[in-house]
């Protein structure tokens, strides 16, 4: 799949505002997005890991 295909699933527009759909990191800084895995979100470039309550 192409990148830019990749990247559009991370992002909504809502009128002319761009919104994120995923949690950034908070140790990677707003350019790293945490995945969701159900029970958990982790981040892929530093390995922090928040679990759902």
């Amino acid at each position: 799949m192409a990148e830019k295909a990749r990247k559009a699933r991370l992002y909504k527009l809502e009128g002319e505002k761009l919104v994120r759909l995923r949690q950034p990191c908070p140790r990677c800084g707003p350019d790293v997005f945490m995945a969701d895995h159900g029970d958990r979100l982790s981040c892929g470039k530093c390995g922090y890991t928040d679990f759902k309550k």
